[in-house]
């Protein structure tokens, strides 16, 4: 089974797409990576989930990628003594403190004293996904009296955000912890690291992770923007989660700042997904608006690697019909003329490297002459990752021997993922290209394919080898009897 498309669907798992049949139908449909959100759902919930994805991966023949969302800190306030909370109006005082008392009409607690201890007149706090504004007029260690610049009702257990401090916490809380542990031993692909506003956050996942799994990290706060380029360098991808930034800063800032994040992530090779109410009316309705089928199209032309999907496949009514509507809308992008030209135009040059040159090299042949598809063998995926970067007009045929591998590379645009023997020769790693190309219907007998490998085989970064390859076997043996 192959896409006709380079960009990625990643599918959010949920009460609506639990089962084995549903999960097929989205595979099939055009998801690649399905996402378990660790904020909704026991372990037991999540195991299941994973039991069938990697069953549906066995009955299909195809690689399939688990990306597990870590939670994160959620910041709330506590309760009300009415059930109904209380309506803020525009210009009141408001106080938020440590007293764990029920909430009145003047007051409630903020159980977190380490905002307060980050606090500074003038800092603004956001209630209930930005609905309610307060400004902080005074602040001590267990306390701040605010006023109301925007008013609503606030009640039990809204969310609280603070665009204007880097809050001395860590990005994973101890339910992170537990959560990450566990699907770590599940054997999950990709770890989602959320709240994240320094390189030292990826780095404590990291060291908990050992290797079990790569680790994403989403920027969804103004700290993780404007430390963008450390945490990317740290991190083996990027979510560019749309609802927490829209919340925390400007709405209008969103749409430059999601490109720049894109251009980075594909500068430095590594893959970024964009995230957040894509075809939020699909969750009601089997059609999406206009506006969003254009903000998908959007995230395509921009060239992120993939789209994800939120509670419209995990909660909604048409979840197939979700996946159906982004592959559609991919498949339509790509096939625009202005689609390449958009592509080629934001190409970043990197020839630091043998394996740059080599990755380069292959998409320029390939572009000017009569070439199929690239064909890379990769241990790690870093080849294939650069190869993506490049962005070639045909497509990328990722041969690895290690399941993981293909896996991770399932996040990565373009890259159709085979699973091969281990290679001790040139000639055997060829003969396999050629059989993954023609077997995918990517070529035929009288068609050529670029092959890169690194000799010595089945060392991680060495790619070092470019070879034109005719996908006729007999020719490669009468070129290369050995």
């Amino acid at each position: 089974m192959r896409r006709h498309r380079n960009v990625k669907i990643v599918a959010t798992l949920g009460p609506a797409s639990s089962t084995y049949d549903m999960i097929c139908q989205l595979f099939t449909a055009g998801a690649d990576v399905f996402r378990l959100n660790m904020s909704h759902g026991t372990h037991d919930d999540i195991r299941e989930r994973h039991t069938i994805i990697r069953q549906v991966e066995k009955d299909l023949g195809r690689p399939i990628g688990i990306l597990a969302d870590l939670q994160g800190p959620k910041l709330r306030v506590g309760a009300f003594a009415a059930d109904g909370g209380h309506d803020l109006a525009d210009g009141a005082k408001f106080r938020l403190d440590l007293d764990k008392a029920p909430g009145d009409a003047n007051r409630v607690e903020l159980p977190h004293p380490e905002i307060f201890a980050a606090l500074q007149p003038g800092a603004s706090l956001l209630v209930n996904d930005g609905k309610i504004r307060l400004r902080v007029e005074s602040c001590g260690k267990d306390f701040a009296n605010c006023i109301v610049e925007v008013g609503g009702v606030i009640s039990n257990r809204k969310g609280v955000n603070v665009p204007d401090v880097v809050l001395p916490l860590a990005a994973l809380s101890e339910k992170d912890r537990r959560d990450l542990e566990f699907v770590c031993d599940l054997g999950v692909d990709w770890l989602a690291l959320s709240f994240v506003q320094r390189p030292e956050d990826v780095h404590e996942a990291r060291a908990l992770a050992r290797g079990r799994a790569a680790i994403l990290s989403k920027i969804e706060k103004p700290a993780a923007v404007q430390a963008y380029e450390a945490i990317l360098a740290v991190s083996d991808g990027i979510m560019v989660a749309r609802g927490d930034l829209g919340v925390e800063l400007p709405v209008h800032s969103v749409p430059p700042i999601q490109k720049r994040l894109i251009r980075k992530a594909r500068a430095a090779a590594k893959p970024v997904i964009v995230a957040t109410q894509m075809l939020e009316s699909m969750i009601e309705n089997p059609m999406p608006t206009r506006a969003e089928v254009s903000d998908v199209a959007t995230a395509i032309y921009e060239g992120a690697d993939a789209v994800m999907l939120s509670a419209e496949s995990a909660a909604g009514r048409f979840p197939v019909e979700a996946v159906t509507t982004m592959d559609n809308v991919a498949r339509s992008v790509e096939a625009d003329p202005t689609y390449l030209q958009v592509i080629d135009a934001s190409r970043v040059v990197r020839r630091e490297t043998v394996a740059d040159g080599i990755v380069a090299a292959a998409r320029e042949i390939a572009e000017a002459t009569d070439i199929k598809a690239i064909a890379c063998f990769s241990q790690s995926g870093q080849t294939v990752s650069l190869v993506a970067r490049e962005r070639p007009h045909v497509p990328i045929i990722a041969l690895t021997p290690l399941v993981e591998t293909a896996r991770r590379l399932a996040l990565t645009w373009g890259a159709h993922c085979v699973i091969v023997p281990e290679q001790e020769r040139f000639k055997g790693a060829v003969l396999s290209a050629i059989r993954a190309a023609r077997s995918a219907a990517f070529a035929q007998e009288s068609d050529q394919i670029v092959v890169t490998a690194g000799v010595p085989f089945n060392v991680p970064g060495s790619t070092n080898i470019l070879r034109i390859a005719p996908c006729d076997e007999r020719l490669i043996s009468r070129v290369d009897p050995g």
